[in-house]
């Protein structure tokens, strides 16, 4: 009776394990995006047009988006674990979930480590400084920036290449694609018009509002993923299956 019981558990708890980790993909990055509109919108001294959405983690309200950053990194984590549980085999079964776990991980390190005043916030700083500060701090939090987008976008080329043969993702093909394009050229644009701002060629121009749209786009595209997933799992199994794909339980 015992043995039986527990045979019988097995499943149940593997499919609330998946449920619970495709809802954190849906939580988090929603959570996230929240948070940072709200904050950039109501923060004294505070620019959604000009300023990084990580200066946020500054000043003495910057516990909350230090805390939005740990929060959203964890979910994402949980949520790319429940991701390579549900692929199980073929095209991007394992790059996409890594891909994933590396974003969540680099949000939770860009939380930890907190950027450094630039453009004018907090209120004053950054006049006559360096774009990026040199402080330890502030270098892996710019690398944690950069590996966090850069993560994001191979995740959405890797599934656009997954459901490209799929009629029932075909749509899901192109808006990754879409996405992963989106995510890339914000960083880069971003990144350039901050740079530009800070050597005075380009005053108060709008690296806020570039990245923001890669954000919102990127991160929406994380919780659509996890709300069609958890709405229909079986998709991303018998995508692989209808592509020629073999399937194989996942070890």
């Amino acid at each position: 009776m015992t043995s039986q019981t527990t045979t019988s558990a097995r499943p149940r708890t593997t499919t609330a394990f998946l449920r619970y980790g495709l809802l954190a993909g849906i939580v988090g990055p929603v959570l996230f995006v929240i948070v940072l509109l709200i904050e950039g919108a109501t923060r004294p001294g505070y620019s959604a047009w000009r300023h990084f959405g990580s200066q946020l983690s500054l000043s003495n309200q910057g516990w909350e988006q230090i805390t939005n950053f740990i929060v959203c990194g964890l979910l994402c984590f949980w949520f790319a674990f429940g991701l390579r549980r549900m692929l199980v085999t073929g095209k991007g079964a394992i790059a996409a979930p890594v891909a994933l776990g590396i974003f969540g991980l680099a949000l939770v390190v860009a939380g930890i480590f907190v950027t450094g005043p630039s453009l004018g916030y907090p209120p004053g700083a950054g006049a006559g400084k360096p774009f990026r500060s040199e402080s330890l701090h502030a270098i892996v939090h710019g690398l944690a920036g950069l590996t966090c987008f850069a993560s994001l976008a191979v995740a959405c080329f890797v599934m656009a290449r997954r459901f490209g043969g799929d009629p029932r993702w075909r749509g899901w093909a192109i808006y990754s694609t879409i996405t992963g394009a989106v995510v890339a050229l914000s960083f880069i644009v971003s990144t350039t018009t901050g740079t530009l701002d800070q050597q005075g060629i380009w005053p108060n121009a709008p690296t806020g509002l570039f990245q923001r749209v890669g954000i919102v786009v990127g991160w929406t595209w994380i919780a659509f993923l996890a709300a069609r997933l958890l709405r229909a799992p079986s998709l991303a199994h018998e995508a692989s299956v209808d592509a020629g794909e073999k399937p194989e339980r996942a070890r």
